[in-house]
């Protein structure tokens, strides 16, 4: 057996062009595959595949999908030749600096202007949970975020959710208007009875205190429904 197999293919043996981290230096990481950025994390493969190529066949067990990859666990990480629990927590971390960073980028723009900038503000926080999660988003009179309010948590069948307590907030910060969203973990966008009911609850109690409900959303992985859009608010 020779020397390589017996160190395995770690990136200072590989050629100069298959470094990636020599490749972000010298031509930028926007240079960089998924697959690339993902073996400077990891660092090395087994004795018979290259990080990269390891990398490649984790993406690939993925769909080439980022998002699924945020969703791995350590034990399933663990399960490629080659990922130990370090390896496996370093790729963990990398996906969740990476969903704080979008959500950094949406409350940067701190304005609402519709209910797509509603899902961009949400979808990182509540859209890839396993379990049911209603917000409250409390604006000001320029329709500027003041603060987001987990208000509830509950198992993928619903959630409970008091109205005292989000009006009581909402006047504590001084909102003039609020907007609901929560997701659904099974995938569907069609609000259900209690959603609509909840809903027009929490608007008619919004009423008698001069604060405006603007719009509720249903947020899963990859997309939402808006009451207001769709006239049902």
């Amino acid at each position: 057996m020779g020397q390589e197999n017996q160190i395995g293919f770690g990136i200072k043996s590989w050629a100069e062009d298959d470094r990636p981290r020599e490749k972000l230096l010298q031509k930028g990481k926007i240079s960089l595959s998924d697959a690339e950025l993902i073996a400077i994390l990891i660092g090395s493969g087994s004795r018979n595949e290259s990080a990269v190529q390891l990398s490649k066949r984790i993406l690939a067990s993925t769909g080439n999908q980022l998002s699924d990859l945020g969703k791995l666990s350590v034990k399933k990480l663990c399960e490629f030749k080659g990922i130990g629990p370090a390896k496996a927590v370093s790729i963990l971390a990398a996906m969740e600096l990476g969903r704080r960073r979008r959500t950094e980028e949406a409350l940067e723009k701190k304005k609402i202007t519709s209910s797509a900038s509603v899902f961009e503000l949400m979808q990182p926080i509540i859209g890839e949970l396993y379990h049911e999660e209603f917000w409250i988003i409390y604006l000001n009179n320029s329709n500027k975020v003041i603060e987001q309010l987990q208000l509830s948590k509950g198992g993928i069948t619903g959630t409970l959710v008091d109205v005292r307590i989000t009006l009581r907030k909402a006047l504590e910060v001084g909102a003039t208007s609020i907007i609901l969203a929560h997701n659904h973990p099974s995938g569907t966008l069609k609000p259900s009875e209690a959603d609509k009911q909840l809903t027009q609850k929490l608007k008619t109690a919004a009423q008698s205190l001069d604060i405006k409900v603007l719009d509720h959303l249903i947020v899963t992985e990859k997309s939402y429904f808006s009451f207001a859009d769709e006239g049902v608010l």
